[in-house]
């Protein structure tokens, strides 16, 4: 797609194929689809191993290619990345007033940025600290998956025309 469309062309004619799992309903979201959503948001969930067991942290983040980027201290997310660098990272979105939602979830590998030049760089990112520590190191995860999911309304999974908005008959 070159990312020019005809004048009057709408979102639903630039999507030229949803790919809907008969059996759950959801829709499958390819990479640049995750790329976009990781591109619209700033808060996400991290996963590292933790004395043997999975523990989550919420972490922000910002977007750096096809890669993420986040900010911390020395602690127990970076003592669990040196122990091992596999990670897993999601993100997601819901309205539960139309019961849809999404996820975009990333598994691969977290490694902290040493070299000065990249350090430089990054800090350029539109990423600053939530926390009070200031989140001295960053860390990028690069992945080796990227994949997401859609709750569609039930109205598009059954024929229906509407993409976004209230159902028919509520607005």
């Amino acid at each position: 797609m070159s990312g020019q469309r005809d004048e009057g062309s709408t979102v639903d004619d630039v999507v030229t194929m949803r790919m809907i799992d008969a059996r759950t309903g959801l829709e499958t979201l390819d990479e640049p689809e995750c790329l976009l959503m990781l591109e619209h948001t700033s808060l996400g969930r991290l996963a590292v191993i933790v004395e043997d067991r999975p523990a989550i942290f919420p972490i922000n983040f910002c977007r750096d290619g096809s890669t993420v980027v986040f900010r911390t201290d020395t602690g127990t997310k970076l003592d669990a990345l040196v122990r091992s660098n596999a990670v897993a990272f999601e993100v997601d979105g819901a309205d539960p007033l139309f019961h849809t939602g999404w996820s975009v979830v990333l598994s691969g590998r977290a490694e902290e940025i040493t070299e000065i030049d990249e350090l430089e760089r990054v800090r350029q990112l539109p990423l600053q600290p939530w926390g009070r520590g200031g989140g001295s190191r960053y860390v990028r995860i690069r992945p080796d998956e990227i994949g997401g999911r859609r709750i569609v309304r039930l109205t598009e999974t059954l024929g229906g025309s509407s993409r976004d908005g209230p159902p028919s008959g509520q607005g």
